[in-house]
């Protein structure tokens, strides 16, 4: 059961540093709310992530009419 334990908690600390590397690519520091991304847990910087991404669409390009 360790094992297994081990393993799972690798996964997830591994998922987590590549959402936090994304986040960094993409100039974000801080949460919404301003904490530092580096103290958020894995789902709050999945929400961070989703956000940043959205800025990153240009919403004047014909293909993403519905953002506006």
């Amino acid at each position: 059961m360790g094992v297994l334990l081990k393993a799972m908690n690798l996964k997830k600390n591994m998922k987590q540093q590549i959402v936090l590397e994304r986040l960094k690519e993409l100039g974000v520091t801080h949460s919404q709310q301003g904490k530092v991304i580096e103290e958020l847990d894995y789902n709050e910087l999945k929400f961070e992530l989703v956000i940043a991404e959205m800025n990153q669409v240009d919403i004047e390009h014909p293909d993403h009419k519905w953002f506006r």
